[in-house]
């Protein structure tokens, strides 16, 4: 069969741990990391600061965290920043 439950568990939540992220995501991450404001980071993406905002939130949303300095640690753990 398929492995024990805590396996099947453990696999499902790799799943939701693991999103790809694009290289854009990426580098809008680094430039939260880099403690600049949302509008500083958002003229250097050359991006609106709502549609960076917008993008954070289904970035948060997408990795399973609450707020935009949760999504850098996440990759920063993951070595992705």
């Amino acid at each position: 069969m398929g492995g024990t439950v805590v396996e099947q568990a453990m696999l499902g939540q790799q799943i939701v741990d693991d999103p790809c992220l694009t290289s854009d995501e990426i580098r809008l991450l680094a430039q939260i990391a880099s403690g600049v404001t949302a509008d500083v980071a958002a003229r250097r993406l050359e991006l609106s600061a709502r549609t960076l905002r917008r993008r954070l939130r289904h970035i948060c949303d997408r990795i399973g965290v609450n707020t935009p300095i949760e999504a850098v640690v996440w990759a920063a753990r993951r070595q992705l920043i």
